[in-house]
């Protein structure tokens, strides 16, 4: 092993370990030059960018503006005016503090700032090149300040290869300076992309106006306020009703003393709250404003100070969680719905008559062929002693001369069914049976190109959030292969104009929203399994539920249908559709039978 020279690294190096640390996409660069304006004391701030950020950054602002004198200082690591001693930390009330912002983005990109002390005659423009500076000038400007930076990541390359596709880096930065403008109402927020605006906030104060700028109406109208003071926090904000879920955690947003944080304990507290109110796997809206006071949280935990250490951590869970559940359950917030029939149908848990068969379908399956012959599942044998696998039966099942030799016994727990045949009992999973049926019948479609499509009038208004639109375009071919058709409707609100023709008795909008939230973590280069995950959510939103009664006719139905399968004994998520039992099993656990 050769022994190495210990060197102080250059400057240049420095800098740009020091800007990993802080700056990971044009969104990081944003942020920290808007919460500086913010510091700064500006009550407008304009933010334009063009090819998502990597190629220009402009951000301009009203505030106090730098002395000349200080501008070279500024530039340094470590300068910051907001902040002397370390003790300081425990009582900091400013957003960015770390002193690293300017200096790390000035040692990957090329920067130009335009600044003008509200005390001084002139302004001043300062170029700085990859942390090489250049010429100070005097110029004539507004009060206040003005940052272009330009090709982002120029001199560090393994960096910018990083960095995702121009429309998401806009979406980043769109989410970025909406939470800002959700925790800052008395600031006019204005953000635009390659000259298009996508934000635009009055700056009047009300937050409410801002959550309907960013959501929309749909939103707006499902909120409940909430308050709650305590010995260890003081909240305001607002919370969605139940009909305002989502199948990601977009939509919950939480503030600690002005700043947007990502903390488990908050989260967990809020969930907990609306436990009993929402489907599994389903979240709720929130935005939560907390304040606690000085010494009792850190902020200094992450580069990008997103999350947050708090004292007195399981105290603030119980208290949040039983404050939101409390303010759930309130009852003068009830809501009164009044729904057009096709809505209801939509929301309501059909009745037996509208189960999702038609009757040219029926009449399809019950023309399949008498003698068809079956290999019925591995035999799963249920014991609470022991699982084993017993060889596969042959059956002629459900043909017309098969039928006198099978007897359903019922349905159990309105989920399963059971039935004997050839001296074994038989349980149906009525949800998971279902679900492969629609599956195999909807990717026969995709592959066959017979998926149709059905307008929607009048058409469904949905909110989602920057990430899922962005995945929503990305995507919207292979969606669009599904049977939907929808455009964008300004903010993040969309409209769908036609939906699949081939599901029944399904609620539409929900599943789209639901397909949205999936599309964010989908990738491009998984074509084929993107389109099976895809039906394979529809198959289950279309699909028979557990604790749904149906009738016996409809169970055999069903059957015809499964058990004309290729392989109808697993559900598309590997779930078994049947398990079966032996009379010599049942024997057994009765002790009929010691082995």
């Amino acid at each position: 092993m050769v022994r190495k020279e210990i060197q102080v690294l250059s400057k240049n190096t420095i800098d740009q370990i020091a800007a990993g640390e802080v700056i990971e996409r044009p969104a990081s660069v944003v942020k920290e030059l808007t919460e500086n304006a913010i510091d700064a004391g500006a009550s407008a701030i304009s933010v334009e960018i063009k090819k998502g950020g990597i190629s220009e950054i402009r951000i301009t602002d009203n505030g106090c503006g730098i002395p000349v004198k200080q501008i070279h200082t500024a530039f340094l690591r470590h300068a910051t005016s907001k902040l002397r001693k370390a003790k300081e930390l425990d009582s900091i009330h400013s957003l960015g503090f770390r002193g690293e912002a300017l200096s790390s983005i000035a040692a990957v990109s090329m920067v130009t700032m335009i600044t003008k002390a509200s005390e001084e005659d002139f302004g001043s423009q300062f170029m700085i090149e990859g942390g090489e500076e250049g010429e100070l000038q005097e110029i004539g400007a507004p009060d206040g300040t003005t940052f272009i930076v330009r090709n982002l990541f120029y001199n560090t390359p393994a960096r910018k290869k990083f960095l995702k596709s121009q429309q998401t880096e806009s979406g980043y930065v769109q989410s970025m300076m909406e939470h800002l403008a959700l925790s800052h109402p008395e600031i006019s927020f204005r953000f635009s992309t390659d000259g298009r605006e996508r934000l635009q906030t009055s700056g009047n104060g009300k937050t409410e106006d801002v959550v309907y700028q960013i959501f929309g109406r749909e939103i707006v109208k499902n909120l409940l306020p909430i308050e709650q003071k305590t010995e260890y926090y003081s909240l305001k904000g607002f919370l969605g009703n139940y009909t305002v879920n989502r199948g990601n955690r977009d939509f919950e947003n939480f503030f600690v003393n002005g700043r947007l944080v990502e903390d488990k304990i908050l989260r967990k507290a809020v969930e907990e709250g609306y436990r009993g109110f929402l489907m599994q796997h389903q979240f709720p809206f929130a935005v939560l404003f907390f304040q606690f006071p000085d010494g009792t949280i850190d902020v200094n935990v992450h580069p990008a100070k997103k999350e947050i250490r708090m004292d007195h951590g399981p105290e603030v869970l119980s208290l949040l969680s039983a404050a939101v559940h409390e303010r759930l359950t309130r009852r003068d917030d009830i809501i009164a719905v009044t729904l057009t029939k096709e809505k209801k149908e939509d929301h309501v848990t059909p009745k037996v008559s509208a189960l999702p068969f038609e009757e040219k379908h029926l009449k399809q399956v019950n023309r399949a062929v008498e003698e068809h012959a079956a290999s019925v599942l591995k035999d799963t044998a249920i014991s609470r002693y022991t699982e084993e696998v017993t060889k596969p039966v042959q059956m002629s099942f459900l043909s017309e001369k098969s039928r006198p030799f099978y007897r359903i016994i019922g349905q159990v727990f309105d989920t399963y069914w059971m039935f004997e045949y050839d001296g074994k009992l038989y349980i149906l999973d009525q949800h998971a049976a279902h679900e492969k049926v629609n599956y195999e019948r909807l990717m026969a479609s995709l592959k066959n190109k017979t998926m149709t499509s059905q307008m929607v009038s009048p058409a469904l208004i949905i909110t989602l959030s920057i990430q899922e639109a962005a995945a929503l375009e990305e995507h919207r071919a292979d969606i669009e292969a599904l049977g939907f058709a929808f455009e964008s409707f300004g903010g993040h609100e969309y409209r769908i104009t036609a939906t699949p023709g081939n599901l029944y008795s399904i609620d539409t909008k929900h599943l789209f929203m639901d397909l949205a939230a999936q599309a964010v973590s989908w990738k491009a280069d998984e074509e084929s399994a993107l389109i099976r995950e895809r039906v394979a959510t529809i198959a289950c939103k279309a699909s028979i539920k557990g604790n749904q009664r149906i009738s016996q006719m409809e169970l055999e139905k069903l059957l015809d249908e499964l058990l004309m399968l290729d392989e109808p004994f697993h559900c598309p998520h590997g779930r078994p559709t049947m398990v079966s039992l032996t009379r010599d099993e049942l024997d057994k656990m009765f002790k009929r039978i010691v082995s």
